[in-house]
């Protein structure tokens, strides 16, 4: 068992980490012992209509500690990481300690590293994308139409990250790397917070996640 170190009741609070690896109850333990605001960083916890599905905090943990950004948005928003910035910006605003918990990397890297304000791609854009990432020959397609400096920063054989690349060249006429260069200062350097990222064994891990499942089916997931 690790040992936490000792964080100030006025230090934001980052706490990643794997699926089932106990963050969430992290968050509350911290919040409960030394007060702040736990707010939800996946990607996915933000749909109001997932709460199983996603393994979102209960009513009843939520109801031990001030939570916030769980289930507040609609299922049929396109929810962005820029619409999450901007929620936990004002979140600060009202001066509260934020305990910020989750598993959506993005997420951490545009607070902690900054977020290039690149414009949200046209539908005919992201249609065409679509398309292309189908085949390998489309895919190769996309890449072949990307700048050196772009492929060198991807990975190429990732194909979502190779039709983002593409999808931001074809709407803006500007490259991936380019907008990355003039990325603003980050809304929270992790020298300004206490960084937590939760390590588990394997076996014990998997074990977590069969006993989230199974409980997830019990409480009706499928329905």
């Amino acid at each position: 068992m690790q040992t936490l170190p000792k964080i100030s009741p006025q230090t934001p609070v980052l706490i990643a980490g794997p699926t089932a690896s106990g963050k969430s109850a992290l968050a509350l333990q911290i919040a409960e012992a030394n007060g702040g605001l736990i707010v939800n960083a996946d990607a996915l916890q933000v749909y109001s209509d997932w709460r199983l599905l996603t393994a979102r905090p209960s009513p009843d943990e939520e109801a031990r500690a001030p939570h916030a950004l769980y289930g507040h948005i609609a299922g049929t928003h396109p929810y962005s990481v820029g619409e999450w910035l901007a929620d936990i910006r004002a979140l600060r605003a009202e001066s509260q300690r934020l305990i910020i918990v989750g598993g959506t990397g993005l997420y951490f890297a545009a607070l902690t590293e900054g977020l290039a304000a690149i414009p949200p791609t046209p539908p005919e854009v992201r249609i065409e994308a679509d398309r292309l990432r189908g085949t390998a020959e489309g895919l190769a397609e996309m890449i072949a139409v990307l700048d050196a400096a772009t492929a060198a920063k991807i990975d190429l054989q990732n194909p979502m990250r190779v039709q983002r690349a593409y999808e931001v060249l074809k709407s803006t006429g500007r490259s991936l790397a380019t907008w990355q260069a003039e990325t603003p200062a980050p809304d929270m350097p992790l020298a300004a917070a206490q960084p937590i990222v939760l390590q588990a064994n394997k076996d014990w891990l998997n074990a977590r996640i069969e006993r989230r499942f199974d409980l997830m089916l019990e409480q009706g997931a499928l329905a």
